[in-house]
């Protein structure tokens, strides 16, 4: 059964504030072929404004499913000095209501009474508790509340979405599936209690204990006056689930303004992070352990793409949030991965995946752009030149973030392998010249006069460095966490806080002089 834009009589209704594409890399372009791979029928609204466009395809028969997408609306619309994107590539192609999930669900409140809500994505799934907000300075209650949703569906929402769809034809309960929260009125048996609303807006420490207690893996509730907010631990997403789920027909027809542009031939190997950086949202949205797809699932995807009309021998990218991840799936215990003994870090996996990839007909380069954890790439010197030699073009581009210990450890990237890699790049690239390109980041919690002196200094002896960013609080991060307690929730110690705005605006000329 097709997707389609347009007709009536729509099992389900996909609401989005981007552009949908056929791709695997657009979050309702996934759920809308998953659904349709399961019989339902699928209509997609993109980017409403009016009563018109929200009601041109009437009411769906199970419920609508909304969504800002990949990217949180406020973060997409707002710099890190709270101004306007109006000179942003990215907020002009992608223009999006502020808060675009709670717009779009009161408005489908006001058009069709009474109908079902289903509410996913990155901007519901790190707004699910009580969180702090950057741009309301202040902390908010959870999204389910001001945006009067019946489900909300956390993380990758494939099984989650396919569960409820199966219950709402049914007519059974959409409470109680794994991966989502609810609101309800008693805690059941077997849930973990995190502070109430109450007591988080009043105590920063108890601020802390929330952020120290949140999981996937774990039920959690949440109480807001006299009723709970419900999470369901996450389902297990396995390899054969990631095979079915980026096996599935994908045209990778991209919409003209799509922001996949430069991606549209590219390749996931896997999903999680096992970083954990303070600062980054992965953890409590793709999960802290690796589920890698098989070798021969992505290999048939590259022999499809190969035989694309517009394909042109180049893939653009084969990784994930870590390209060098893929493989390093465990998840058997509750420790962080990337610090454990029993970790594999040959990239051996890795290495036979990239080798067999580009044995593919019709394949002519694969490129490796979606990052490289250089701590874990230095144990694998073979990786490190495999990678030189076939999957690069000039550059690497690299995360190092800092290079002041006392901010690192803060972002929980306190490796101190940087110069090691370094010097092994530099080895096996004598002859070919090539280089490596610097992602950094500037204002974090514990930055200070010391700290941003010694990461421009090294920032100016390196040269190099592509970009940088000015630290933005996210909801539910570690990282945000410090900026608003003032406090480091792992150790209760003190941490030094940027709030002024020309004080950031100072670190943030500081970096553009190096750029110049």
């Amino acid at each position: 059964m097709p997707i389609s834009r347009t007709g009536n009589d729509f099992d389900i209704i996909l609401v989005t504030a981007e552009y949908w594409d056929d791709h695997p890399l657009s979050p309702v372009g996934v759920i809308a072929r998953v659904l349709d791979a399961k019989g339902y029928n699928v209509g997609i609204i993109e980017k409403p404004v009016t009563e018109a466009d929200f009601t041109r395809l009437g009411e769906p028969e199970l419920f609508f499913g909304v969504t800002a997408g990949s990217i949180d609306s406020m973060l997409n619309n707002y710099t890190p000095l709270k101004r306007r994107r109006e000179d942003d590539e990215h907020a002009k192609v992608n223009p999006m209501p502020d808060r675009a999930i709670i717009v779009y669900c009161n408005s489908l409140r006001r058009y069709f009474k009474g109908c079902k809500i289903v509410i996913g994505g990155i901007e519901a799934s790190l707004r699910r508790f009580a969180h702090y907000d950057y741009w309301d300075n202040d902390l908010r209650r959870s999204i389910m509340y001001d945006s009067r949703a019946d489900v909300l569906v956390y993380g990758s929402g494939e099984l989650q979405i396919i569960e409820l769809a199966e219950r709402a034809k049914f007519d059974n309960p959409l409470s109680g599936v794994l991966g989502t929260c609810v609101i309800a009125r008693k805690v059941p048996n077997e849930f973990n209690l995190l502070p109430s609303f109450g007591e988080v807006t009043a105590d920063k420490k108890k601020f802390c204990q929330m952020q120290n207690m949140f999981s996937n893996r774990r039920n959690l509730a949440q109480e807001y006056n006299k009723n709970y907010l419900l999470q369901y631990a996450y389902p297990e997403y396995t390899t054969e689930i990631l095979d079915w789920i980026y096996g599935l027909d994908y045209s990778r027809k991209l919409h003209r303004d799509s922001l996949l542009r430069m991606a549209r031939f590219s390749v996931v190997t896997h999903r999680g992070c096992i970083g954990n950086c303070s600062f980054c949202s992965l953890t409590l949205h793709q999960g802290d352990r690796i589920v890698s797809r098989s070798r021969t699932s992505i290999i048939l995807e590259i022999e499809k793409i190969a035989k694309h009309k517009d394909f042109k021998g180049t893939v653009d990218d084969l990784g994930g949030p870590s390209a060098n991840m893929y493989g390093m799936d465990c998840g058997k215990c509750d420790s962080q991965c990337i610090g454990c003994r029993n970790l594999d870090r040959s990239h051996s996996r890795l290495l036979e995946l990239m080798r067999d990839a580009r044995k593919v007909p019709g394949v002519k380069k694969i490129f490796v752009r979606s990052g490289v954890r250089y701590d874990l790439a230095v144990e694998s010197p073979e990786y490190v030149k495999e990678l030189s030699e076939h999957h690069i073009s000039g550059c690497l581009k690299i995360a190092p973030e800092h290079f002041s210990r006392n901010v690192l450890e803060l972002m929980n990237k306190p490796s101190g392998r940087f110069d090691e890699f370094l010097e092994l790049f530099s080895t096996l690239n004598r002859k070919s010249g090539q280089g490596l390109r610097y992602y950094l980041m500037v204002g974090h919690p514990g930055e200070d006069a010391t700290s941003i002196a010694k990461l421009v200094a090294r920032a100016k002896k390196l040269g190099n460095v592509e970009s940088f960013q000015l630290f933005t609080p996210t909801p539910t991060t570690v990282s945000t966490c410090m900026y608003w307690t003032g406090l480091d929730p792992r150790t209760m110690e003190p941490v030094r806080i940027t709030y002024d705005y020309h004080t950031k605006k100072e670190m943030k000329g500081k970096m553009l002089d190096i750029l110049k």
